[in-house]
C-alpha cells in the first residue's frame, strides 16, 4: 500500500470526485477526515465504508471558505490522528453566467470557495508539513482553468488562480520536503453532473472534444490523486497533471 499510516485531510468529500479520492487513499492505507458543507449523510456514509477497511475516518462540516473553520477542522484531525502528511484540496463550486451579467456575489462567492478556501487550508496545514519536513498537497484545478470557459469567468478565473497557486507553494515549500501538485479534470461524471437537466448537452459537447470517446469517472482522478500523495512522486512537484481523456488537446 502506498499510504501505510499517513492521515488525509480531503475537502468536499462527501461526494463526486472527493469521495473517490477518501476511499482511494483509505484502500491505500490512510486515515481520512473529509469534510462536506451540506450533505452529511452521505458523509458519514463515506466513513463507514473507510472504517470497513481498518482505517480511521471522521468526518466534519465546513465552510471552507472561512478561516476559523478551516483551523478547527486541522486541529480535530490531528487530534484524532496524531499528525497530518496529505492535504488534498477538492472542494469547489460554480455559479455560471457571462461577465456582463454576472454579479457581485456570483463572482465573489465563486473566488472565496475555489480559491480562498485552499488558501485556508494550506495556510493551516503549511506549518505542520514544514516543521515534520514532509508533506503533501494535492489541489484540484480544471482544465477551463488553462483554456477559459463560455459562461464561466469566475469558475475558469478561480481554477486558473488555483494553478499559479500551486506552482508558487511548491517553490515555497519546497525546501522543507513538501510536493505541491495539482490535477486538472475535464469532464468528470459527478452527481452534479447526473442531476443535470443539460447532461445529455453537456456530454455531446464534451464527447466532441474527449479523445478517448469516454467521460471521466471520479476514480479516474481518485488514482492519480492517490500517486501523487505517495512517495512515489516524491521527485514531482508543482505540476498541474491533466485528467481528462484527451479533451484538452
Amino acid at each position: 500500500m502506498l499510504l501505510e499510516g499517513k492521515n488525509a485531510i480531503v475537502t468536499g468529500g462527501s461526494q463526486g470526485i472527493g469521495t473517490a479520492a477518501s476511499l482511494e487513499l483509505a484502500k491505500e492505507g490512510a486515515n481520512v477526515c473529509l469534510t462536506y458543507r451540506r450533505h452529511a449523510d452521505e458523509a458519514q456514509d463515506v466513513v463507514q465504508q473507510i472504517e470497513r477497511m481498518g482505517r480511521k475516518a471522521i468526518c466534519m462540516a465546513c465552510d471552507i471558505a472561512v478561516f476559523t473553520e478551516v483551523e478547527s477542522v486541522v486541529q480535530a484531525t490531528l487530534e484524532a490522528f496524531g499528525r497530518v502528511d496529505i492535504l488534498v484540496n477538492n472542494a469547489g463550486m460554480n455559479w455560471d453566467g457571462v461577465c456582463w451579467k454576472m454579479s457581485e456575489e456570483q463572482w465573489d462567492r465563486v473566488m472565496d470557495v475555489n480559491l480562498k478556501g485552499y488558501f485556508n487550508f494550506t495556510r493551516h496545514t503549511a506549518p505542520l508539513f514544514k516543521g515534520q519536513k514532509y508533506g503533501k498537497i494535492v489541489n484540484v484545478t480544471s482544465i477551463n482553468g488553462m483554456r477559459g470557459k463560455f459562461g464561466q469567468t469566475n469558475y475558469s478565473a478561480s481554477k486558473a488562480g488555483i494553478i499559479g497557486y500551486t506552482k508558487a507553494v511548491a517553490k515555497e515549500l519546497g525546501a522543507f520536503g513538501v510536493n505541491v501538485n495539482a490535477v486538472a479534470p475535464g469532464l468528470i461524471e459527478t452527481a452534479m453532473l447526473k442531476e443535470s437537466e443539460a447532461r445529455d448537452k453537456i456530454i455531446d459537447l464534451a464527447m466532441a472534444e474527449i479523445v478517448l470517446k469516454r467521460v471521466g469517472q471520479p476514480e479516474d482522478l481518485a488514482s492519480v490523486i492517490a500517486f501523487l500523495a505517495s512517495d512515489k512522486a516524491r521527485h514531482i512537484t508543482g505540476e498541474v497533471i491533466k485528467v481528462d481523456g484527451g479533451q484538452y488537446i
